[in-house]
């Protein structure tokens, strides 16, 4: 994989093929690697770039400079699309998320959006104050409180299966390999810092309606309910924004159902580029 510096941490990408461009942003404690039947798929054709985002794969951990935030993950983002004109953004979890700041920071780099299940979690401490929905913020302000005290004892191991269970189901850690245990667990502290930067995001939801090109927001019927509502939230706030729910799914539908995921994102681009958009007014 090439590398790139950015922000004084080496940064290690994916680039394969040619043409109109496509950029895809992994989900937390994962890296480009997740996205390889969908890299197959799009190609020939396209250009596609899969950027390991700070502390996964092979990319350096956040240096550390400043605080961390969404918006210094979309400039390692930005800083891959070398030679790229318009993009098709493609973004899943976390990685979604990142997108979202993505597209506030550069809309004139976008041609179309995916986001699957973006943990866009400053969402719901603005519904904090809405009795029925109060709870979503809680139930994920407790998992991150979890990592980012497991960063400061240094129980990897416990934060990390409870992280898992809570994205997978009961049950999921015990049925992953040991190896891939061991992997897993060194990524906390930079899961904790995932956390932090979903959380402590200052965009409100009318904010997103400035990103005006064709989304296609998917998320799993058996999802979390607090990212279920995200996904709910960031749809209707996107003018061009579309709510696909896939049946039978979870929060880890880009693996897991990877068939009818990567099936609704082609039929999205193909349907985006052959649309003219505008920005939505500021």
């Amino acid at each position: 994989m090439p590398r790139i510096e950015v922000n004084g941490a080496q940064v290690a990408y994916a680039d394969t093929g040619s043409g109109a461009c496509v950029l895809l942003l992994h989900a937390t404690a994962s890296s480009a690697a997740q996205w390889r039947s969908l890299a197959d798929m799009l190609q020939p054709g396209r250009r596609v770039i899969a950027p390991d985002l700070y502390g996964y794969g092979d990319s350096d951990a956040w240096p550390g400079q400043a605080p961390f935030s969404l918006a210094a993950e979309a400039a390692l983002a930005e800083a891959v699309l070398q030679g790229c004109g318009p993009i098709h953004l493609i973004g899943h979890s976390y990685g979604a998320a990142v997108a979202l700041r993505f597209a506030l920071e550069c809309p004139e780099r976008l041609h179309s959006l995916v986001l699957i299940e973006p943990v866009a979690f400053h969402l719901l401490r603005e519904e904090a104050t809405n009795p029925t929905t109060q709870h979503l913020f809680h139930e994920v302000k407790e998992l991150g409180c979890l990592m980012m005290a497991a960063t400061v004892s240094g129980d990897y191991r416990n934060a990390m299966a409870r992280f898992v269970d809570y994205w997978n189901g009961a049950g999921a850690w015990t049925r992953t390999k040991p190896e891939v245990q061991a992997a897993l667990a060194k990524r906390v502290p930079k899961v904790a810092l995932d956390f932090w930067a979903t959380t402590t995001e200052s965009t409100p939801l009318a904010g997103y309606g400035r990103i005006g090109v064709p989304t296609l927001v998917l998320r799993g019927a058996q999802s979390p309910r607090p990212t279920q509502r995200i996904a709910e939230l960031v749809a209707e706030a996107l003018p061009a924004g579309r709510l696909k729910t896939i049946a039978g799914a979870g929060h880890m539908l880009a693996l897991t159902h990877k068939d009818v995921v990567n099936a609704a994102i082609a039929e999205h681009l193909s349907r985006a580029s052959a649309e003219t958009w505008r920005p939505a007014a500021a």
